[in-house]
């Protein structure tokens, strides 16, 4: 089994597939990075890492070079260039990428998932898709999709798809961490949880205590009384 402390995954916590696998990744205690932007919206948003302006140009990927890839053209650029730039990042910083849709005839993915493969086919990650039709994982094996069954790795690996997904997408992202990280922890109960909280909580100051009184010195006389 893979050890899963050391392992990390990127997503954008769209609805769907991404949101799913991050729910996975918070059941199987593995780490998160969820890259967003200023007006993204998103399904799942935990340990968000939002990308600068200067950062989304770093990703500007010529759209040109996409719909060669795919074999499509765009007509709402503006619309889906952020998410061609923040999935630069979240391809790039991975090693192995997993996605869920469907293979089509010419090999690419359909929508917008497919550029998430393309682009990981691009940077020579290794790609396993689940195709939602077929119901199976398959992998590209450098020139066509090879059926299989992968496992998540000690590196980073990232995680994008479908926002229709379906039961089998959803039991298959499911099988993946079991399969390569066993059974997941028990969660731990909401009383223990409060109880390491309230441990850790700095102890509240006790009140002051009025200052003793200096022993009488002596020989010394006592005060007079005011008449």
């Amino acid at each position: 089994m893979i050890d899963r402390s050391r392992a990390l995954m990127y997503s954008g916590g769209h609805k769907g597939t991404e949101a799913e696998f991050g729910r996975c990744a918070e059941r199987f205690q593995i780490r998160e990075v969820t890259f967003s932007f200023k007006g993204h919206q998103m399904e799942w948003s935990r340990d968000v890492r939002m990308l600068s302006e200067d950062e989304l140009r770093k990703g500007d990927v010529s759209m040109e070079i996409v719909s060669a890839r795919l074999g499509r053209t765009y007509t709402r650029l503006d619309a889906v260039r952020r998410v061609v730039q923040s999935m630069f990042h979240i391809v790039t910083n991975s090693w192995q990428h997993f996605a869920v849709g469907w293979i089509q005839p010419d090999k690419t993915v359909r929508g917008g998932t497919g550029w998430g493969v393309e682009l990981a086919k691009f940077f020579n990650r290794r790609v396993s898709v689940f195709d939602q039709a077929q119901e199976h994982w398959y992998t590209w094996n450098g020139t066509d999709w090879q059926r299989d069954l992968p496992l998540i790795g000690e590196k980073p690996f990232s995680a994008t798809g479908t926002r229709h997904l379906n039961d089998a997408g959803r039991a298959a992202i499911h099988a993946l961490f079991e399969r390569s990280f066993g059974p997941a922890p028990e969660p731990r109960p909401k009383a223990a949880v409060k109880a390491e909280a309230t441990s850790k909580a700095p102890a509240k100051a006790s009140a002051a205590k009025p200052a003793a009184k200096p022993p009488a010195r002596a020989g010394a006389r006592p005060a007079a009384k005011r008449k």
